[in-house]
């Protein structure tokens, strides 16, 4: 590692922190890079899109204070989805101090490109070249030195999940010298003189170059015209004229012809840098890779991935053997006990003994869903998920299913929220944002609502029609049905354009044990403190509705539409539970099983109804954060509608094929 300044910038302790930002493709380290230099953590997948907001973090170096902002994933200046939106918004307000630009070795070529926008963009740029062991592993070799003249930038190697290169990072923070000539990267005749044309009209003041925002503003780009309109002033209006003009003329051309120039000062910068052997080694993980994207095995690879990660470790363990420990043993045979002769003991009143350890108390039944029954089976998803993650096969198979989401309006992309929505459907909703359009978001947030699961509804749902294989398939057939289904009339109905699919491929690798178990935490500490106040609050309602008698009369309400779905009146409890969270109805729908409540048939309707039921309070406050109070809206009332309906139909279809009494 070398810097383009010798002399070192000498620091004292200070009140006012300086900013670096840290930029660069999805899954290229940005957020392991943030969590060295910064102590705090970020979740951190080898797949694309787990930034979807921005994290902040400080660190010392040399005395001086620094916020360290990670930024979500962006391919180029030139925004297209959210997370690139997210990402340029600190570029173009926050003024950091230092950028670093984060790239994967292994794909220098094709990144390099947004490296050279960001040096037009007059920033101060480091470019860390990362995941340097995956390259050299591979045979490919890289010139620093020689990449660092012709760039006129600080470059470092690092691999930065091996914490290699932290050092030589954080020292090139620190001795930065901003004076630094960088190098000027010049584009064709014609080319230039549109740039300078523009360029030359300019006026207000920016923080990115007027050389780069002119490139932005004839890529047509939304939200650069709208900042240039508000700080030109009276002399935006030539602007744009001048901007349209130029447009018009070259709008068969301009981007191909950006594009191509851009792709020549690459191959042009790497001549001489980059080097890779004539016949390179296929590692095995390279050959699994191969496999996971291929129909022919990729399939029978997912059905392998399900079954035992899904089915038997959080369904048959996770929500059987632990679940059984915990709520079974624990709950019910000693704490439930205990503490309901303590409570006794100690409070006179019943009315505030029912609160506590009634039948919906705050201890016996909001804390004993939430630890004996809830947190095991998140506790298990998280972990498979995590394992699943850090190899890297989320990418493989958002690859594979690509072609078949596009049917929906969606690209493999989607399969990444879709996935994640197995966890929790709060978090994946969030994760939409990734997606390139709204309509694509929109689509992926009607799927999650209605036929994505949380791990810990459907570890208690896979758990109860364990006993009856015929009704779990059931279940899985109703939900893949209506997946299809509305996912089809999604694409034909919601308007918009096709997306393009465009993803990074990290490498296939075994996972760290280390970042399992830490990412597993995090989640699970995110996870239980979002649970555990609402199933509190729940338990409070709950009682609050019986001692009034309002529980009792939403009850009676409810009682001819469970009659409708077949069900006992009992299941209207795991619905109004539902309301809070449908995972708290799933754990309702526990309780009366284990005290034979519902038969074969009941419990088949119940699950495909709760699971197709109406989003919990937390997702739906993140619909409405991220797609409004209207489509939020129209979203709670069709998906609830739909699966009511659903239920009818179900018991109604099982009664007269007589299928219930086979299961």
């Amino acid at each position: 590692m070398s810097t383009c300044c010798n002399k070192q910038i000498q620091t004292t302790i200070s009140s006012n922190s300086r900013k670096v930002a840290l930029v660069g493709n999805p899954n290229v380290g940005k957020s392991v890079l943030f969590n060295a230099l910064t102590g705090a953590y970020v979740t951190v997948s080898n797949y694309p899109g787990t930034s979807v907001e921005v994290s902040r973090g400080n660190t010392t170096i040399d005395g001086q204070l620094w916020e360290v902002i990670d930024t979500p994933g962006m391919y180029s200046i030139h925004t297209i989805t959210e997370e690139e939106r997210v990402a340029r918004e600190i570029l173009l307000h926050e003024t950091p101090d230092v950028v670093i630009h984060v790239l994967d070795a292994r794909n220098l070529e094709r990144m390099l490109a947004m490296t050279i926008q960001l040096i037009e963009a007059g920033l101060p740029v480091i470019l860390v070249v990362n995941i340097l062991d995956e390259a050299e592993r591979m045979g490919l070799k890289i010139d620093l030195t020689l990449l660092q003249q012709k760039l006129g930038i600080p470059v470092i190697g690092a691999a930065t999940a091996r914490k290699r290169g932290i050092d030589e990072i954080r020292t090139a923070i620190n001795v930065y010298c901003c004076s630094c000539e960088q190098r000027r990267f010049e584009y064709s005749r014609m080319l230039e003189r549109d740039i300078n044309e523009v360029t030359f009209m300019m006026q207000g003041e920016y923080i990115l170059s007027r050389r780069a925002l002119a490139l932005l503003l004839l890529q047509q780009d939304d939200e650069i015209s709208k900042m240039a309109r508000h700080r030109e002033g009276d002399g935006y209006a030539p602007l744009a004229e001048k901007v349209r003009e130029i447009s018009f003329d070259r709008r068969e051309s301009f981007h191909l012809d950006l594009s191509l120039e851009r792709n020549e000062m690459v191959r042009l910068i790497i001549s001489g840098v980059f080097s890779a052997p004539e016949k390179r080694v296929v590692t095995v993980a390279e050959r699994i890779s191969q496999l996971a994207v291929k129909p022919v095995t990729g399939v029978p690879l997912l059905l392998i991935v399900l079954y035992f990660g899904l089915y038997q470790f959080v369904g048959v363990f996770g929500a059987g053997t632990v679940v059984d420990l915990l709520e079974k043993r624990l709950f019910e045979g000693l704490f439930n006990p205990w503490i309901i002769s303590v409570m006794k003991s100690i409070i006179p009143w019943e009315v505030i003994q029912e609160l506590f350890v009634g039948e919906y108390g705050i201890i016996t039944l909001g804390l004993r869903y939430a630890v004996g029954i809830i947190l095991p089976i998140v506790a298990t998803f998280f972990i498979f998920f995590s394992f699943l993650e850090d190899t890297g096969y989320f990418p493989r198979l958002a690859l594979l299913v690509d072609r078949i989401f596009k049917h929906f309006g969606l690209t493999g992309r989607a399969v990444i929220p879709m996935v994640l929505g197995f966890g929790c459907d709060t978090m994946a909703t969030m994760v939409t944002r990734t997606l390139e359009t709204t309509r694509e978001r929109i689509i992926a947030t009607i799927l999650l609502s209605l036929t994505i699961p949380c791990s810990a509804q459907l570890g208690v749902i896979m758990s109860l029609l364990s006993k009856y294989p015929g009704a779990l398939a059931v279940w899985g057939g109703c939900l893949l049905l209506l997946f299809l289904v509305v996912g089809l009339l999604s694409a034909k109905i919601i308007p918009g354009e096709a997306p393009m699919f465009y993803m990074e491929l990290p490498p296939m690798r075994l996972p760290q044990f280390t970042n399992v178990i830490t990412k597993t935490y995090t989640r699970m500490q995110w996870y239980f403190l979002e649970i555990l106040p609402l199933f509190v609050l729940a338990s409070v309602l709950l009682w609050l509705g019986k001692i009034t008698g309002f529980f009792e009369k939403m009850v009676n309400a409810m009682t001819p539409v469970m009659a409708s779905l077949g069900l006992p009146r009992e299941t209207a409890v795991s619905f109004i539970f539902g309301f809070f969270r449908r995972d708290y109805g799933a754990a309702g729908l526990y309780e009366l099983q284990t005290k034979g409540l519902m038969d074969a048939r009941q419990l088949t309707v119940a699950a495909v109804t709760l699971t197709l039921f109406i989003p919990c309070v937390a997702q739906f406050l993140i619909m409405k954060k991220e797609r409004g109070w209207k489509v939020a809206g129209a979203i709670g009332v069709f998906v609830s509608l739909l699966a009511f309906s659903s239920g009818y139909l179900l018991n109604k279809a099982m009664l007269l094929t007589g299928l219930f009494s086979q299961l």
